[in-house]
């Protein structure tokens, strides 16, 4: 715990040495507009996961196989809610495994 709290210390006063030492920071992220591909299940995937995705977040996930898209899929309307109907399921996975998915 000690070396926890001066570690945490230590990074408190270097961020003040180096806000008196330079003054106000600022980040300013590019924009990103990333379009979802065109292709089989296109607008069953805009219907109904860009409420809440962006197609860069989509096209930036890691690859993954038809199995592993439907988990998550499957994660987004059981955990998280989202209105897929079951008859959905199968398009935005296969639509997944085309943009971004692996063998």
């Amino acid at each position: 715990m000690k070396r926890a709290t001066s570690l945490a210390a230590l990074c408190a006063l270097a961020v003040l040495t180096l806000g008196a030492t330079f003054g106000k920071v600022s980040i300013v992220w590019p924009a990103v507009d990333l379009p979802f591909r065109p292709g089989p299940g296109f607008e069953t995937v805009i219907a109904n996961c860009t409420t809440c995705h962006s197609a860069a977040y989509v096209y930036t996930q890691p690859r993954l196989t038809q199995v592993q898209w439907k988990a998550e899929v499957i994660k987004m309307k059981a955990a998280y809610g989202a209105p897929i109907a079951d008859a959905d399921i199968d398009a935005i996975v296969n639509y997944l495994v085309l943009q971004n998915g692996k063998p």
